[in-house]
């Protein structure tokens, strides 16, 4: 929704409902759904604002402040239009998007599925599997993230993608790493010892850890450690979202629903968009 809101100019219903988010999403989805020839999806969207870690982090993505006027009628706009595709929409109160994610997969994983996570989001490269069954596809690039791809891109195995995190912060949510730890130096020290806890403070265990200045990483992560965990926690996505349901009965994508894509595109004043739907219920 952010990406179509600055990427596309400003747009307006007949009853002059800001709207030209809302487009570029639909454009995006239904792209998707023909190009993946879809069988089963849903889509996931933050609640509000606020979710359990702001509670936890008054800071977390602070620094965003609120969205533009016109664009916040557009969220539930985009829920709408999900539905009228006739996509299971997702949204739970308290809890991220990438929360939602991860409880999904990880339930449709345990019956069985696989899962393809479509997002350009480098939190949810942890929910990657070593066995294939969850992936991550970054529509932007066209880009499907396998575990190995997530070694190549950030040096860590997927599972260490939170302490990865941790380690280096992540401006995106204004969380706050080590203080002179960059990504290759992160990188090279969970290589070696796994977790952030297990990081030692003396210099002469990173013999083997290929770190210019190791002494001084090594310092500065025990000085800052406990910030590390936290920020850790926080980046760390939930897999018991309650009431997100993994049936796969209920995630099939059987088509758009003809009569609420009429009437809501026709409320819109959006014409063409409508012959770009691939498959009708």
């Amino acid at each position: 929704m952010f990406r179509a809101y600055h990427a596309l100019p400003a747009m307006s219903a007949p009853d002059g409902t800001p709207v030209n988010a809302a487009y570029g999403f639909a454009n995006t989805l239904l792209k998707y759904l023909a190009d993946a020839r879809v069988t089963h999806a849903a889509v996931a969207f933050d609640f509000s604002e606020r979710s359990f870690r702001n509670e936890l982090e008054p800071a977390y993505k602070a620094q965003r402040g609120e969205p533009p006027e016109d664009l916040v009628p557009q969220f539930d706009l985009c829920q709408e239009i999900t539905r009228a595709l006739g996509l299971a929409a997702l949204a739970v109160p308290d809890f991220e998007a990438d929360d939602l994610i991860a409880t999904l997969a990880t339930r449709l994983v345990a019956r069985g599925a696989r899962a393809r996570i479509v997002s350009t989001d480098k939190d949810l490269a942890q929910l990657v599997r070593e066995d294939g069954r969850v992936v991550v596809y970054d529509l932007a690039r066209d880009e499907l993230r396998d575990a190995d791809a997530v070694r190549l891109r950030f040096g860590v195995d997927p599972g260490q993608i939170p302490d990865y995190l941790g380690l280096v912060g992540d401006a995106v949510d204004n969380l706050a790493g080590v203080p002179g730890v960059g990504p290759k130096s992160a990188a090279a020290a969970l290589r070696r010892f796994g977790r952030i806890e297990r990081i030692p403070a003396d210099p002469q265990a990173w013999s083997e850890v290929g770190v210019r200045g190791a002494a001084g990483v090594a310092a500065r992560i025990a000085a800052h450690r406990e910030r590390a965990l936290r920020t850790r926690s926080l980046a760390t996505l939930r897999r018991d979202v309650p009431g997100v349901a993994a049936g796969l009965r209920g995630l099939a994508w059987r088509g758009a629903d003809r009569t609420a894509v009429e009437r809501l595109f026709s409320r819109l004043g959006w014409g063409k968009i409508a012959t770009r739907i691939p498959r009708w219920a």
